[in-house]
């Protein structure tokens, strides 16, 4: 018997809702460790070893800017979200409203939980909290917001990109541990992973009406 396309549109709500839990477990699991383990050796290292890459600096403080603050919280969201309703995709812009603050608010719960010390030689002005990266997971869950809008191989492709150069700014200007931005990096996929898995359904009808 062939599935039908509830059926298949029902899987991947699953499956994403089943990676989404498993990434966000993950993120909390490895906040655990880097909490209860004093010096970890990668991070150390990572710390040490990225002012190798110096001349890249300028474009960490770009990243910094365009990744957190009122620009990533306000500009991007609603930036994104006036986007989509101007393709006629308001299902597309609330999914990516709700994401961004799934995201955030995951992140915020996290650094709560855990409040680790950012490294000493920071050169950035930051919160509170270094795991998880809210920069990092702020560019994870724009990955997945823009896969799950535009589901085509070059996107993730870009999304991917942008995500581990945010992870690589945030640790080149000294605010983030090496681990913190796995932590972002799991905790903004998951976050949006699981949004997208509520909103599959009635993302999938809408990208059908625009396709008739």
């Amino acid at each position: 018997m062939l599935a039908r396309p509830d059926d298949d549109v029902t899987t991947t709500a699953l499956q994403r809702l089943v990676i989404g839990v498993v990434l966000l477990v993950l993120a909390i699991g490895l906040g655990i460790q880097v909490t209860l383990e004093a010096d970890i050796d990668i991070d150390d290292w990572w710390n040490s070893f990225v002012d190798v890459f110096s001349p890249l600096q300028p474009g960490a403080f770009v990243m910094n800017f365009l990744g957190g603050g009122w620009f990533a919280t306000f500009v991007v969201p609603l930036g994104t979200a006036a986007i989509l309703l101007a393709l006629r995709r308001p299902w597309g812009a609330l999914f990516a409203l709700c994401a961004s603050a799934g995201s955030a608010l995951a992140v915020q719960v996290l650094k709560a939980m855990f409040g680790r010390a950012r490294p000493e030689d920071m050169i950035v002005v930051s919160d509170h909290g270094s795991y998880p990266s809210g920069h990092t997971a702020n560019a994870a869950t724009i990955a997945v917001i823009a896969v799950v809008i535009v589901p085509r191989v070059w996107v993730a492709v870009v999304g991917a990109a942008w995500m581990f150069a945010m992870a690589f700014s945030r640790t080149q200007v000294h605010a983030h541990w090496f681990s913190d931005t796995v932590g972002g990096t799991l905790a903004g996929l998951g976050a949006a992973l699981v949004v997208a898995a509520l909103f599959t359904a009635v993302l999938e009808r809408e990208r059908e009406r625009l396709d008739r």
